[in-house]
């Protein structure tokens, strides 16, 4: 499978635009700006997007349909640029996959178009990882280079909200901006709309420096629950909060075996800031020495989870991990492990 990373696709789609994207995962923001940098890349001139810029949607998507957008040559442009999204991939049959396989496959002849296809993570069966893909992926992958929107890292999303800052003519530091996710979560369509928020009510009262008080007194709070609530809250037994935030994890359809391996990589890491937190390393040391923000240091620092806690949850996650990957009903898993620590 030839996957890369959004970034890598910036960068193809300036130099060397390939005959057909496919886009899935997570992070639904970063499709929308790199859909959006294609368009402007591939389709410069506004009065000729009616013809060499073709968008099909769930309703106006059929595989003629993309045949008939595919098979018109550009006009006075080098490439033509057809964008299909908003299909739910899920309620696809295999015969209706393998006839939009078909029309990929003329992109052969008809070599001056690029197709990108936009799949919604809620409607789009990726499979396992890209080592054990669904049948889905694996027939589109044969004709797409697939490019994997993972859910940004709060490190990338802080240096992200400094920039947007600074695009503001505003200053937040890396603090601040760790607080901002840490309220509001990491939808990066919420936390652009708490940047201007913030930005604006900052200026209003004559500033150009976010401090976290205003984080505190402007921003909303989420109700996307992070990696550590939830390891937090089975750690410390608190058995309904914790499943109340596996519920939710299961409405928004994560991947049981995505939540498995962040519970116990958490887990791990709140065992070693334990032991280097009674070695005497203040907050700041501890962030240089495991890789990690000083502002989620802190938070587990303060947690105070006892060692053999830790030692069982990590005992625990180990043979549930092992549970689900045998094809077991991964929530069913990790209900039980919340009951059982």
């Amino acid at each position: 499978m030839n996957v890369i990373k959004e970034a890598d696709f910036r960068r193809q789609i300036k130099a060397s635009p390939e005959k057909c994207y496919l886009f899935y995962g997570e992070e639904e923001y970063m499709k929308s700006y790199s859909l959006s940098l294609a368009r402007q890349t591939l389709c410069p001139d506004e009065t000729l997007a009616f013809f060499n810029e073709i968008t099909l949607d769930s309703i106006s998507y059929s595989p003629s349909s993309l045949l008939d957008a595919i098979m018109p040559a550009p006009m006075m442009a080098d490439r033509k640029l057809i964008t299909v999204q908003g299909v739910d991939f899920k309620a696809m049959k295999q015969n209706e996959v393998d006839e939009l396989c078909s029309v990929l496959d003329t992109l052969d002849e008809y070599d001056y178009n690029t197709v990108i296809i936009v799949t919604m993570s809620d409607k789009f069966d990726a499979g396992r990882s890209a080592k054990s893909p669904s049948t889905t992926l694996q027939k589109l992958s044969e004709r797409a280079v697939c490019v994997n929107f993972e859910k940004n890292t709060p490190a990338r999303l802080s240096a992200w909200l400094q920039k947007h800052f600074e695009h503001n003519k505003v200053n937040a530091s890396p603090d601040v901006c760790m607080t901002i996710i840490d309220r509001c979560g990491r939808d990066m369509y919420t936390l652009a709309n708490e940047v201007d928020k913030l930005s604006f009510y900052v200026l209003s009262k004559g500033r150009h420096e976010v401090e976290r008080d205003d984080v505190i007194k402007v921003a909303i709070a989420a109700t996307e629950y992070d990696t550590f609530a939830f390891t937090n809250a089975i750690a410390a037994r608190r058995r309904e909060e914790a499943l109340g935030i596996l519920y939710d994890m299961k409405s928004r359809r994560i991947d049981p075996i995505i939540i498995m391996g962040e519970v116990s990589r958490t887990a791990c890491d709140i065992m070693s800031i334990s032991t280097l937190m009674r070695d005497g390393a203040t907050a700041a040391e501890i962030s240089r020495t495991v890789g990690m923000h000083e502002f989620p240091v802190t938070k587990i620092m303060n947690s105070q989870i006892p060692d053999a806690v830790c030692r069982h949850m990590i005992e625990a996650c180990g043979s549930a991990d092992l549970e689900i990957k045998s094809f077991s009903d991964g929530y069913a898993v990790l209900e039980r492990l919340i009951c059982t620590i």
